[in-house]
């Protein structure tokens, strides 16, 4: 809980919830002022390592990688260790794929200011767990025009195709990056990663943050953050991934901000997101980085008939369960309620309070680890069994 001045206290040992001993849960220790975007991911001897980008504030060049893990039978996270360092670029949203081979990748963005259509995708390798990393590389590169965004896990195939959902951060004619004419596709490696080939979603415009899942029947379905602050979007494949139908709306809202989903050991699919649109809201702002003081990133008028919503709640963060492939979602409960003011990105003021971008994954033993935003200012872990989800309505 916040105290008077607006700082969360921290507790970092795992524990049960006040009144809800069931659910474990701790905050992740972080030097950072701001502490976004998680990203969890099981490694060996049942440990567990999270990943996410901290720093001063969104956009800023002081953004970089953190990493941290929990050991097995710990019952506190390890003291977060900085993987990157560019002093020219914001490096965000990253993410840790295990390849088949057994090494650790570690990817994720860097652009420049707040520039999304700057971002270019790095990458390190670990041969030992996360303990020592390679050097940084670059993956994909400057393109003009657009960046390359990535958010969602690595999915490989049974025929060991890997699978990696990106977005394109498009720069309208005039003006900063907006969000208006961003685009979602699907980069395929038959190589382990030497090659890529790009696989487009059709009609994809303002869907972003695709989340894939082998449904384990020779389909393939996605779900998308909604860069109009709607619904959240659903696709699928018959193709392994080439070819996609046109993102149609779920049952559930988005906010513009990050959804996460995964298929659970028991055939059901979970997702944790925010269960709130642009009609929960009572501002908007003028664009994602107008609080960081560059007058380049005032951005144009629309481009593309829709402009991208930004200021919706977010809040709550809510865990849902569908035993119907995804169509519907009637088993929801919050991890989290409050206003989700996010109008700011400021945490060194301790201004935002939203709970976004979680990060969601399911361990031999059944539980659910998932990990989110807590005001920007720290990120929070949580472990709980599925059937969790039944104990209340969203």
């Amino acid at each position: 809980m916040p105290d008077a001045a607006g700082l969360i206290e921290r507790p970092e040992i795992l524990a049960p919830a006040a009144g809800d001993p069931a659910r474990i849960e701790a905050f992740i220790p972080t030097p950072c002022v701001q502490n976004h975007a998680a990203f969890l991911l099981p490694l060996k001897g049942g440990e567990m390592g999270c990943v996410w980008f901290g720093g001063t504030q969104e956009g800023v060049p002081d953004i970089s990688v953190q990493f941290s893990r929990l050991g097995a039978g710990a019952d506190r996270w390890s003291p977060a260790v900085r993987l990157s360092d560019d002093p020219t670029r914001s490096e965000q949203n990253p993410l840790l794929f295990k390849a088949p081979d057994g090494r650790l990748w570690l990817l994720w963005t860097a652009q420049i200011s707040g520039n999304q259509d700057t971002a270019i995708i790095r990458r390190r390798i670990s041969a030992d767990e996360g303990r020592s990393w390679g050097p940084i590389e670059t993956l994909f590169g400057e393109q003009p025009g657009f960046g390359t965004f990535i958010r969602s896990p690595i999915l490989v195939l049974d025929n060991g195709d890997w699978l990696l959902p990106i977005w394109r951060c498009t720069k309208p004619p005039q003006g900063a990056w907006t969000g208006d004419l961003d685009t979602s596709s699907v980069m395929i490696s038959s190589d382990g990663g030497a090659t890529w080939s790009e696989h487009a979603v059709p009609s994809s415009t303002g869907c972003v943050h695709m989340s894939l899942v082998d449904l384990r029947d020779g389909t393939l379905v996605a779900f998308f953050r909604s860069r109009w602050a709607d619904s959240i979007y659903r696709s699928h494949s018959a193709d392994g991934g080439r070819s996609w139908s046109a993102p149609v709306p779920t049952e559930l809202p988005n906010n513009n901000s990050s959804v996460m989903a995964t298929r659970l050991s028991d055939g059901r699919l979970a997702m944790v997101y925010n269960h709130s649109s642009a009609a929960d809201a009572t501002d908007r702002r003028v664009s994602l980085y107008d609080d960081i003081g560059e007058e380049n990133l005032t951005p144009a008028a629309p481009s593309s008939g829709r402009s991208a919503f930004w200021g919706a709640p977010r809040a709550p963060m809510t865990l849902a369960i569908s035993a119907d492939r995804g169509e519907t979602w009637p088993v929801r409960r919050n991890l989290e309620t409050g206003d989700g003011y996010c109008m700011t990105n400021n945490s060194k003021d301790r201004l935002n309070r939203e709970f976004s971008y979680p990060s969601l994954c399911q361990t031999a033993d059944g539980m659910l680890h998932i990990a989110y935003t807590y005001w920007r200012q720290a990120i929070k872990y949580v472990r709980v069994a599925p059937d969790w989800a039944k104990g209340d309505g969203a």
